[in-house]
């Protein structure tokens, strides 16, 4: 028997609690920014939490500037605009404020402030982190108000480059926020619809990173726990927005799911990254569609360790039935569409998708080696609601 060989990684500093974000000019102030840009995006940007984060680094004796032109999915012009306005201000660090999307603009910033490069010559394929100028980069506090990526305690950005309708993973090893900031009361007011889609999404990185079959123990304890907390706390934190027992889990159980992705993703990714490059989706909820139908594909290589994860939620029966039952009963009764028909998606680039799809880095990790047909007939599956 050949032993493994693996080379791990595990993240950050994070400060865990309610009210936490008051003590954001301190962590600030601990990495040496002096003028801190913080990076949010537009729905965000005149909200009172986010103004009294500013003050409350300006109390603190800190220049903090704002910069907020990001959309849902970020893009590399968004992030050419962010590093303009931290080099027009003079800025000194980044602190990274809201979903997926502002974290991953945020991130990548913070990156390209020192470079002299463009942004997709960092793209992560082969060796090309070897190319960043590592003392340009600045440092980053990050503070998630979703609790669905888990971009506060990654290595990369998801960026789309919309000359070529592609999502392209932009990665160095210090992108990985300095501190991190999970605080409970900044997801009070998510809408019941935004908290289930992407807490689906925690659900998701922790699932593919579960059935992945890159050698990663401790990566497979974390997703297996982060899938119960999903289980236990999702349903209390749509139906209570304000239960903030329920959304602390939630973003502990955000975080879970992208330490545990370290194993690797799979095909709910490799298909929700092109669909969202070419229809501007909401990845999560992409993710949160495709789930049954990318379980289903992988049903012959990942019955028997689904079973072990529905005995450990303490499900009815212990089975890869019983397990894809409760997918599709949360689904429903969180208000996640079954197909993606539903969402205005059809099935008329299936073929063009499933060769994206098969290009995907996450699909390097999926159980099963799809094909690029493989792929497509999962995509019209989850158009037509056929499991």
């Amino acid at each position: 028997m050949t032993l493994p060989i693996a080379n791990w990684n595990y993240p950050t500093s994070v400060k865990v609690g309610a009210g936490r974000a008051s003590e954001l000019p301190q962590w600030c102030a601990s990495l040496g920014m002096k003028r801190p840009l913080l990076v949010t995006d537009p729905g965000l940007a005149a909200l009172p939490m986010t103004v009294k984060l500013l003050d409350s680094c300006r109390s603190a004796g800190l220049d903090a500037g704002l910069f907020h032109a990001i959309k849902g999915n970020p893009t590399g012009k968004n992030v050419d605009d962010g590093v303009v306005a931290f080099k027009a201000g003079g800025h000194d660090g980044v602190i990274a404020f809201g979903g997926g999307s502002a974290l991953d603009a945020a991130k990548a910033i913070a990156l390209m402030a020192g470079q002299d490069r463009p942004l997709w010559d960092f793209e992560d394929v082969g060796d090309n982190h070897l190319r960043v100028n590592v003392a340009g980069m600045a440092p980053v506090v990050a503070i998630p108000t979703t609790a669905g990526t888990g971009s506060e305690v990654g290595r990369a950005s998801v960026i789309t480059d919309e000359r070529e309708h592609v999502k392209r993973i932009i990665f160095h090893a210090k992108m990985l926020p300095a501190v991190v900031i999970l605080d409970p009361e900044l997801t009070v007011g998510l809408p019941p619809k935004i908290t289930a889609a992407t807490g689906m999404d925690a659900l998701s990185h922790s699932l593919e990173a579960y059935c992945s079959p890159f050698y990663h123990p401790m990566a497979v304890g974390i997703a297996v726990e982060g899938i119960r907390l999903v289980k236990d706390y999702l349903p209390r934190a749509c139906e209570n927005g304000a239960d903030l027992e329920a959304r602390l889990q939630m973003l502990v159980a955000s975080s879970m799911g992208a330490t545990a992705f370290q194993r690797g993703l799979g095909a709910m990714h490799a298909l929700a990254h092109p669909l969202g490059a070419l229809y501007d989706a909401h990845h999560g909820l992409l993710n949160a569609i495709l789930m049954p139908y990318v379980l289903r594909a992988n049903q012959s290589v990942i019955a028997s360790r689904i079973g072990l994860l529905a005995r450990y939620l303490e499900l009815p029966d212990p089975s890869f039935d019983s397990f894809l039952d409760w997918v599709l009963e949360m689904r429903a009764a969180l208000g996640i569409p079954h197909t993606l028909a539903q969402i205005g998606i059809d099935a008329k680039e299936a073929e063009r998708i499933g060769r994206m799809a098969h290009a995907d880095g996450s699909a390097g990790t999926n159980p099963i080696p799809f094909t690029p047909q493989a792929y497509a007939g999962i995509l019209v599956n989850a158009v037509e609601g056929v499991l």
